[in-house]
């Protein structure tokens, strides 16, 4: 599941998803359980009121965007994440390095390299054992 529309000035999940579709998402990672619109607006409430109808559309367009699940159960509906948070970040950053190599090439990975002098020196160990695995590979 790639999600189109990536935002730089965002910052965690308001990268890629619309404020309320990020706040809606952090309900439904945030529980174990599968929630129904009202259970998930009522959440929502504690913050700031929230017409039901809006919440269905947004409920609604993230299960168009594969990124929720909805089943039917009596007269209702119950929605849960498709993948976990941990999952969706995993997804979503390693198809956005792919396409910042695709596209820009060679400039990314050196961006990137440049970039790893402010990390953590175990995720430079762990990226240098990465390196040594590929070229083994090869």
């Amino acid at each position: 599941m790639k999600m189109q529309n990536f935002k730089y000035e965002g910052s965690g999940l308001n990268r890629f998803f619309g404020p309320l579709e990020a706040k809606i998402m952090e309900i439904l990672w945030g529980t174990s359980a599968e929630m129904t619109i009202k259970d998930v607006q009522i959440k929502l409430d504690q913050d700031k009121a929230i017409n039901f109808n809006t919440v269905m559309t947004v409920m609604n367009r993230l299960v168009d965007k594969g990124i929720l699940q909805k089943k039917s159960v009596i007269r209702s509906f119950m929605y849960r994440p498709v993948v976990t948070r941990e999952q969706f970040m995993e997804t979503q950053s390693k198809e956005l390095t792919f396409d910042l190599i695709e596209e820009f090439g060679s400039l990314a990975v050196t961006h990137m390299v440049d970039a790893l002098d402010k990390v953590d020196p175990d995720l430079l160990d762990k990226l240098e054992q990465q390196i040594k695995e590929l070229k083994k590979d090869r």
